[in-house]
């Protein structure tokens, strides 16, 4: 299962990269001041500086970074200019975006589950099957794929509507919230300690889905200029402006 952990596996290479990047940024003279707010403030005060998501990009260390810290660090400012600022949210949907970028990874509840779903309806129906331990998982993976697929892949969603009859964004959405608001519910969160944040994911779910979105236009397909793109970010921005 997917777990809010992406912070606790960066390496120091990982962290001492993020000072580099950003004491170049500003000219070189904050590295000692960094490492000062490290050792006080812990490991946010560097991921969370303002300067960080442009170094990464704009400076030519920045291609050493690991997948780890790049996706984190842009996830995060991603989430943060929307006003989510909860940093274990930030880990969970970090930690989602690294584990379903393996191949496969996103159409099976676990690493080596047998099981494939490939559509949301497959999930919904066996959310509430007999198997508890089952139902538990596959919930929860009906959140994660919502998520993963609207977020990333909204103009996949948006062509298959226009040319196929496929659903709607919003319909996503409401399974994704869904999802996790049934995996929140479930025992096993509660003893694993995942209610909380399943249900502040639910609640948050389009803040999410619209933070990954911007993630994904900017970062993995930039440069797309298709006319379903443009009438789904004329709807996107005027949802950012209000979860903004």
């Amino acid at each position: 299962m997917i777990q809010p952990d992406t912070r606790q596996r960066m390496t120091r290479d990982d962290v001492q990269l993020a000072i580099r990047l950003v004491a170049r940024e500003s000219g070189g003279a904050e590295a000692r001041a960094l490492q000062d707010r490290l050792a006080d403030e812990g490991v946010d005060a560097v991921l969370d500086d303002p300067r960080l998501p442009a170094a990464l990009l704009r400076q030519e260390h920045g291609a050493l970074a690991s997948l780890r810290l790049l996706t984190y660090v842009m996830v995060r400012a991603t989430l943060l200019g929307l006003g989510e600022r909860n940093p274990v949210i930030s880990d969970y949907v970090s930690a989602l975006v690294l584990a379903f970028g393996v191949h496969g990874r996103a159409e099976r509840c676990g690493e080596h589950d047998d099981e494939i779903y490939d559509t949301l309806v497959d999930l919904v129906r066996d959310a509430e099957g007999r198997d508890a331990a089952r139902a538990y998982l596959v919930r929860a993976h009906l959140g994660n794929y919502a998520l993963w697929l609207s977020g990333l892949f909204p103009d996949y969603i948006e062509h298959r509507r226009w040319r196929r009859g496929g659903p709607h964004l919003a319909y996503y959405e409401t399974l994704g919230q869904r999802g996790f608001a049934m995996a929140a519910e479930h025992p096993t969160a509660r003893e694993q300690g995942m209610a909380e944040l399943y249900a502040a994911v639910a609640e948050r779910f389009v803040t999410l889905r619209l933070a990954l979105t911007l993630f994904s236009d900017r970062l993995l397909f930039p440069g797309v200029h298709t006319p379903e793109r443009l009438m789904r970010q004329v709807r996107d921005e005027t949802r950012w402006r209000w979860a903004s």
